[in-house]
């Protein structure tokens, strides 16, 4: 799982990165508003934890922008405003809780769990796109007939592509996604990956296809003649 963290605080960010990472998350952090929004706009990210004063536009700012971009990633607010006009206006302009600093990093985990919370049932432990379903738990990856499992970042790249099946993601976003906004962009790297889920798609005898976009990207298509 990989949060943003939007904090201009280097201290604190560093902090909350730190308690992310010991405990298994990803974590990624920008310090202004402006950087913060497009990060978010991006859509890689399962949850995000913003501050509201913030360099150049506000966290509140940053809220009603992606809210009104469609954007419905989940956002914990933490900030040092403690009002209650102030947690009012955070929850109006979108944020799905408020945590006032300083705060306890048990309860911060507690928090970032109960916004992540999937119910165990099928419908978010599998993920499905046209003839093709992937097992989120154990990385196996179905398609009409056989099976096989994939290795960690062929199931992060794979799942990604099938969630956001039909819709070309650029191998900027893809590496953003999977490697993190710290690796420079490898897309050698990345086109490593690609050939080794094709290479496992066909094995599946799948009518599912990764097609590349010239100069652009990725897509998961159905190919209707093979």
């Amino acid at each position: 799982m990989r949060i943003l963290i939007v904090e201009d605080e280097k201290e604190i960010a560093d902090g909350i990165r730190s308690i992310l990472e010991k405990n298994g998350y990803e974590a990624d952090v920008v310090n202004d508003g402006h950087t913060g929004t497009d990060f978010i706009l991006s859509n890689v990210y399962d949850l995000i934890l913003l501050d509201i004063m913030l360099p150049g536009i506000s966290g509140i700012e940053v809220l009603k922008n992606i809210r009104n971009a469609g954007i419905h990633t989940p956002v914990i607010i933490l900030t040092a405003m403690s009002q209650t006009n102030d947690k009012v206006s955070g929850l109006d302009s979108g944020a799905d809780d408020y945590m006032v600093k300083p705060f306890n990093a048990s309860e911060l985990l507690a928090r970032i769990r109960a916004r992540t919370r999937k119910d165990v049932t099928e419908r978010w432990n599998i993920v499905r796109a046209y003839d093709i379903w992937l097992e989120k738990d154990t990385f196996i990856l179905h398609g009409p007939e056989k099976s096989v499992r994939l290795a960690r970042k062929e199931y992060q790249l794979m799942e990604y592509l099938m969630v956001n099946k039909g819709r070309i993601l650029t191998r900027d976003l893809l590496i953003l996604k999977i490697w993190g906004m710290e690796n420079e962009p490898d897309y050698n790297h990345l086109d490593v990956y690609i050939s080794f889920l094709r290479k496992k798609i066909r094995f599946i005898d799948a009518d599912s296809a990764i097609v590349t976009k010239k100069g652009v990207g990725y897509s998961l298509e159905q190919q209707e003649d093979r």
